[in-house]
């Protein structure tokens, strides 16, 4: 059984993630192995709230050169939750 905190890395804050947060959509780097039903689970245990939905991206890693060597940033997986009408995450 995985353990909640090893599914849900860390809540990506960007631009694009506070317009969503008046959708009441939160952005979550995730483990690259999870899918949406232990997403939706990790997210309601850790953060005491009730998810609508969820939408996973999977995020490729982009060529990039450092002097004379090529190399690859690291590819990622990306979660937009949905949050009922009244649960919130308070965003420290």
């Amino acid at each position: 059984m995985k353990v909640p905190q090893d599914i849900i890395e860390n809540m990506i804050r960007t631009e694009k993630g506070t317009n969503l947060l008046t959708q009441n959509k939160h952005l979550f780097n995730v483990a690259k192995a999870a899918n949406k039903i232990e997403i939706r689970q990790a997210v309601e245990a850790i953060y005491k709230v009730k998810v609508t939905a969820v939408n996973i991206i999977n995020v490729k890693g982009k060529k990039r050169r450092v002097r004379f060597r090529e190399g690859m940033t690291a590819s990622w997986k990306k979660a937009i939750v949905t949050l009922a009408a009244g649960s919130k995450i308070e965003v420290t």
